[in-house]
């Protein structure tokens, strides 16, 4: 694999990130600025549970966790060390990241010593623990009655905005991470444990250190996210800031646009979010849209069960496998 970035791979990135900042500026109706800051916050999500759910194989269902972490955080900077609103607190984010990040190594180094199902059921038991200290944290996290934040003094006819461009640079920041995990040899390790981690221990490949180098990563990227929403919402409480849908989305996002694929993971939160929106909004708040929602996965993944990337990409080898060969024998009969 090679780090530079090629003219096709920047291509791509400016053709996908130039339209998405202009977006707003174009169709600046506060609902679509609202709906663009959720789809763009669940492809950050998703591209960094991809890390680690998708380049090495572990299925984390405990990632909103540390996106929970990071809300509280951006939260208690408010209420107990004196954040003053506005633009500012913006610049905490990457030290959310850094700091969840850092937390997250520990609890990684424990649960990552079990694998498959185990993991999975290890890392569900992070929502509940998330939610119990929340609740019982009274003087950090206000327990059940949760925190409120200072409205922003942005100006009402482009309050989202910021928001908007700001949860646009951690989905960035998001893709340039997993770019760079892929194009060097930490990506080459975690592809190696994916397909068959005893072999890369047998051949001297540090395992734990590699996956948790790669959970640390992805908490933090998840963890900038989450401040980013708590000072959009404006209040949080326990089930809002932990709430097991929040993981069930990003990691249905990332299986939806193929995991292990770098625009996947993002491709999967522009389909899915917009229609559970829609659906949202069609069958109001007896949350029947989770079953539309659900629907529109299964039927996608019934067409396109490798996720969409992949899918798309083997279907494209096949057509062309019988046309090479087809042109292969053309000329060997032709051949003198």
């Amino acid at each position: 694999m090679s780090g530079r970035i090629s003219r096709a791979g920047l291509g791509r990135g400016l053709g996908v990130f130039g339209p998405l900042t202009i977006a707003p500026f174009v169709f600046g109706e506060h609902w679509v600025v609202n709906i663009g800051i959720f789809v763009v916050m669940y492809a950050a999500l998703a591209t960094a549970w991809n890390l680690i759910g998708g380049f090495s194989g572990y299925l984390s269902l405990g990632h909103v966790a540390f996106f929970g972490i990071g809300a509280y955080a951006n939260a208690i900077a408010f209420e107990h060390l004196g954040l003053v609103s506005g633009y500012g607190p913006f610049l905490l984010v990457p030290a959310v990241g850094v700091g969840v990040a850092l937390v997250s190594i520990p609890i990684g180094w424990l649960a990552l010593r079990t694998r498959a199902a185990t993991f999975a059921i290890v890392t569900l038991t992070l929502v509940f623990v998330g939610q119990q200290l929340a609740f019982n944290l009274h003087s950090l996290t206000g327990g059940a009655e949760g925190i409120s934040l200072p409205l922003p003094p942005f100006a009402l006819s482009h309050y989202e905005l910021p928001f908007y461009l700001v949860m646009l640079a951690v989905l960035a920041i998001a893709m340039l991470v997993c770019w760079w995990v892929r194009a060097s040899n930490l990506g080459l390790l975690l592809f190696a444990i994916r397909d068959d981690e005893d072999r890369a221990r047998g051949l001297g490949v540090h395992t734990t250190g590699v996956k948790v180098a790669a959970l640390a990563m992805s908490a933090g990227l998840v963890a900038m996210a989450g401040a980013v929403w708590a000072y959009y919402i404006g209040f949080i409480y326990p089930q809002f800031a932990v709430d097991p849908l929040i993981t069930i989305g990003m990691v249905l996002m990332a299986y939806l646009g193929g995991k292990g694929t770098l625009w996947g993971p993002a491709l999967g939160a522009f389909i899915l979010v917009p229609a559970q929106q829609y659906l949202a909004y069609r069958l109001g708040a007896s949350e029947l849209y989770l079953v539309g929602y659900s629907a529109v996965f299964l039927v996608v993944m019934l067409l396109l069960p490798r996720g969409i990337l992949p899918s798309l990409a083997d279907r494209v080898a096949a057509r062309r496998g019988p046309q090479k060969s087809g042109r292969e024998s053309g000329e060997a009969v032709v051949a003198p």
